[in-house]
């Protein structure tokens, strides 16, 4: 990931249009969290072991729907982090904490993550159903939810938590109006997560606890309509600014 990074930079690679990339070579906070991310996929690898036997590769196989939703997801929060520090460049301890928190509930929740997701394909393809049942017990499946939807948040919150400092230094940042925008854009989108998964935990606790993993299907139509709302608003925004100049 970390050479991902480099090629980028070396072409000129990923500059948004309206918004100036203050991050300039890779950082020491940038290489660590990129050994951390490549250490993350390596544990959510299916088997470290090639398979000596048909059966065995069966069994390797039934686990590849598992490793792509976290190796998708896990790529998700990459370039989260990613962007972050290439629009920003920011590199003090209240970032390097929060970076440090993100790194930490990513690995903390690698194998609840993974753990959920075969229990789901097992299920809803009937692979290896036996064993999904005999693998929890009834009653858990709430507390998994409610794990999953903690660490879910927690993810989420740091992104919010770090674009509000970047907000929050605006001015020494010397963001420009769309780039002000843009960051509350990005404040908003995270918070969307942030709100998904504490509808999910509520739901977890009511009267219909299993409509507390389908809630997560509301992430892509609520972030199409923030994401077509927030970008009408923002072309007209850079239409004004450029009448203005003219």
């Amino acid at each position: 990931m970390r050479q991902l990074r480099e090629r980028a930079l070396s072409r000129g690679v990923g500059a948004e249009p309206g918004f100036r990339w203050r991050g300039g070579e890779v950082s020491r906070i940038e290489g660590l969290s990129d050994a951390v991310f490549a250490f993350a996929v390596t544990l959510l690898v299916v088997s470290l072991e090639v398979p000596r036997t048909f059966d065995e590769l069966l069994r390797v196989m039934r686990g590849f729907p598992a490793f792509g939703i976290c190796f998708a997801l896990l790529i998700l929060i990459w370039h989260g982090h990613y962007l972050f520090f290439r629009r920003y460049g920011l590199s003090d301890a209240y970032t390097i904490t929060l970076n440090a928190a993100l790194l930490f509930v990513v690995l903390f929740y690698l194998y609840p993550l993974k753990f959920l997701f075969t229990l789901l394909i097992d299920e809803v393809f009937g692979l290896n159903r036996d064993a999904s049942r005999s693998s929890i017990e009834s009653g858990q499946t709430e507390t998994l939810l409610t794990i999953y939807s903690l660490g879910f948040l927690a993810v989420f919150l740091v992104f919010v938590l770090l674009h509000l400092h970047a907000y929050r230094r605006r001015f020494q940042l010397g963001l420009d109006e769309v780039e002000i925008f843009d960051t509350r854009t990005s404040l908003q989108y995270y918070s969307i997560f942030i709100g998904v998964a504490l509808l999910s935990v509520a739901m977890v606790r009511s009267p219909f606890p299993a409509g507390a993993g389908w809630v997560y299907f509301l992430l892509g139509p609520a972030c199409a309509l923030h994401g077509r709302l927030r970008g009408g608003q923002r072309s007209r925004l850079r239409q004004r600014l450029r009448k203005q100049f003219e």
